[in-house]
C-alpha cells in the first residue's frame, strides 16, 4: 500500500531541524547566485561570517531558461564552498536537479539541498531526488513550482517525505507570468499562506531575491513575508553585484544584506490585549460585511453577464471580444490606481472576474455542455 501524503500535515517531526537551531531571529540563507570563482566564495563567504547569516548558499548547477547562458561552474565548485565552510564555519546550501547532484553534494557533505522551482514542477524529476535523498538526515527545501500551482508543490514536498526525509522545509520564490508586472515572479501570496495553513509544522522561507528581481524591493518584500509570519529568508548575495555572472540585478552586497536584516521588524503572532482584541474583532466584523456586500455586486454583475450572454446568441456573436477586455483592463488598473490597490491586484482580480463572466455566458450560449 502506497504511503499517505497526508501523514505528514500531523507529523511534528518535520520541524525539529529548525527548532533545533534556536535562534533569536528569522532564519537566513543567503549568499551569491552563482559560485564563479574561489576568490568570490571566500570573499563573500568571510563577509557573511560576520552577519547572523545561518547558511551559505551557491548555486553551482544553474539552470537556464534558454541556452547559451552561464550555467555554473559544476562539481569542483563545491570544493571551494568546503574551504569556505571550514575556514569560517557556515554550513552550506545548494540546489539540486537530478540525482547525480543529490549523490555529488551528499559526497561533498552539504548540509542543505534545495529542489529549485523549475525542478518541482517536473514529478518524475523530484521523485528521482527523493529516491537519491532516502536515509539522508540532510535539510532538504522544495522551491515552489513556476506555475501557480499548490498541488504541484505540496506534491513535491510530499515526495520527499515520503523518501523518509523529515528535515523539510519549503521556499516561496513567486510564480511566474506572461504579464509585465512590477515583481520578476508575482508573489501570489495566498498560495504559500494556503500551504502554511495545510502544514502548519513545515518551515516557510521567502526567496524575496527572485520574487523581485530588483535589489532595491529586497527590503520590502522580506518584511512583508516576516509580517506573514515566514521562518526566514533566502536572498542572493555577492561582494560587487554589478559583475555577477547571473542575475546581477538582483543581487544585493554583504552590507547591504546586513543592514536589510537589522532593520527587519519582528512582529508578535497575536496580542492578549483585551482592548486589542475588542478592537480587532470590530474591524474584522467590518471585513465580513463588506466581503458580503462585494458577493453581492459580483452576483449581479454575472446576471448582466448573462444578460449580455443572451444578447450575444440572439445575434450569433462571440463570446470573447477581446479588445472589450482589453480596455476593461487598461481603465480598471487606472481606476484601482486612485485607489490604492496595487496592478498586481486588480489584474488578478479582473481576471477572475473575466473568467466567471465567460463561464456564466458560455451556460447561456451552450446549455447542457457544462463550464470549463
Amino acid at each position: 500500500m502506497a504511503p499517505d501524503p497526508h501523514m505528514m500535515e500531523n507529523d511534528r517531526s518535520v520541524r525539529n531541524w529548525l527548532t533545533e537551531l534556536e535562534l533569536s531571529h528569522p532564519l537566513l540563507i543567503a549568499g551569491p547566485c552563482s559560485a564563479e570563482t574561489e576568490q568570490q566564495i571566500m570573499e563573500t563567504a568571510a563577509a557573511l561570517a560576520r552577519t547572523q547569516v545561518s547558511f551559505f548558499r551557491a548555486g553551482i548547477w544553474k539552470p537556464r531558461t534558454r541556452p547559451g547562458g552561464f550555467e555554473g561552474v559544476g562539481a569542483h565548485g563545491l570544493k571551494w564552498l568546503q574551504k569556505a565552510k571550514a575556514e569560517f564555519g557556515l554550513p552550506l546550501a545548494v540546489e539540486v536537479a537530478n540525482a547525480t547532484h543529490v549523490k555529488i553534494a551528499l559526497d561533498h557533505d552539504i548540509d542543505v539541498l534545495w529542489i529549485g522551482a523549475r525542478t518541482t514542477v517536473n514529478p518524475f524529476a523530484v521523485q528521482e531526488i527523493a529516491d537519491a535523498l532516502k536515509g539522508t538526515d540532510k535539510i532538504v527545501l522544495v522551491k515552489n513550482p513556476v506555475n501557480p500551482d499548490l498541488a504541484l508543490w505540496m506534491g513535491g514536498i510530499e515526495r520527499i517525505y515520503q523518501a523518509g526525509v523529515r528535515n523539510l522545509g519549503a521556499v516561496h520564490r513567486g510564480f511566474s507570468t506572461y504579464e509585465k508586472t512590477t515583481y520578476r515572479n508575482i508573489p501570489e501570496w495566498q498560495i504559500p499562506i494556503e500551504l502554511k495553513s495545510r502544514l502548519p509544522h513545515l518551515p516557510l522561507l521567502c526567496d524575496p531575491s527572485h520574487i523581485t528581481g530588483r535589489r532595491d524591493m529586497i527590503a520590502e518584500v522580506s518584511q512583508q513575508a516576516l509580517d506573514l509570519t515566514y521562518d526566514g529568508l533566502m536572498i542572493e548575495t555577492h561582494p560587487r553585484p554589478d559583475e555577477a555572472w547571473s542575475d546581477a540585478a538582483q543581487q544585493v552586497t554583504p552590507g547591504r544584506l546586513k543592514a536589510i536584516f537589522e532593520d527587519l521588524r519582528l512582529r508578535k503572532k497575536e496580542s492578549t490585549q483585551e482592548n486589542f482584541i475588542a478592537e480587532i474583532d470590530a474591524l474584522r466584523s467590518r471585513i465580513d460585511l463588506a466581503d458580503v456586500k462585494l458577493l453581492e455586486v459580483l452576483g449581479k454583475r454575472m446576471r448582466i453577464a448573462e444578460e449580455i450572454g443572451q444578447l450575444k446568441k440572439s445575434q450569433n456573436v462571440a463570446i470573447l471580444q477581446n479588445q472589450r477586455w482589453v480596455d476593461v483592463k487598461q481603465k480598471m488598473m487606472r481606476e484601482g490606481a486612485k485607489k490604492g490597490l496595487t496592478r498586481e491586484f486588480v489584474l488578478q482580480l479582473f481576471k477572475a472576474i473575466h473568467e466567471e463572466s465567460i463561464a456564466h455566458q458560455q451556460m447561456i450560449m451552450n446549455p447542457g455542455e457544462g463550464t470549463k
